[in-house]
């Protein structure tokens, strides 16, 4: 007897179907998903127009120059350092009860003014103003 071999067929997967799901799968992770962006922050320093308050007892004045040099009282310091101006500050006055004056240079680094705010804050100082400009009428 002649048996004829059945064929055997080859077997292969058909990639449509998940092809299709990878893509569908691709679009919804990229829609989905957001993106942080690396913004910057532009900002315009405040004007006041408010009126001056009453003060009671004279207040230290501390002016920070364009440079970071400390002027306290109108006495220029010798070294601009946090030491320094902890040492001034502690030797002008008996009571921390007294109010601190900041006048900063628009120009003046920003770590020169924090780090006056800073001794002011360990010596005890609860009145902290910062001085501002008029704005300009036109």
């Amino acid at each position: 007897m002649n048996f004829r071999r059945a064929r055997t067929e080859e077997v292969e997967i058909n990639l449509t179907p998940l092809i299709d799901v990878v893509f569908l799968l691709l679009i919804f992770f990229m829609v989905s998903t957001t993106f942080t962006k690396e913004t910057r922050l532009a900002i315009t320093l405040p004007e006041a127009d408010g009126l001056v308050a009453e003060e009671q007892a004279k207040p230290v004045e501390v002016v920070v120059g364009a440079e970071g040099d400390y002027v306290v009282n109108g006495e220029r310091l010798v070294k601009n350092d946090a030491q320094t101006l902890r040492a001034v500050l502690s030797n002008l006055t008996e009571s921390s009860e007294y109010s601190l004056i900041i006048t900063a240079d628009a120009n003046a680094r920003h770590q020169a003014v924090v780090t006056l705010m800073d001794v002011a804050g360990q010596l005890g100082y609860v009145n902290l103003s910062i001085t501002t400009r008029e704005p300009i009428q036109e």
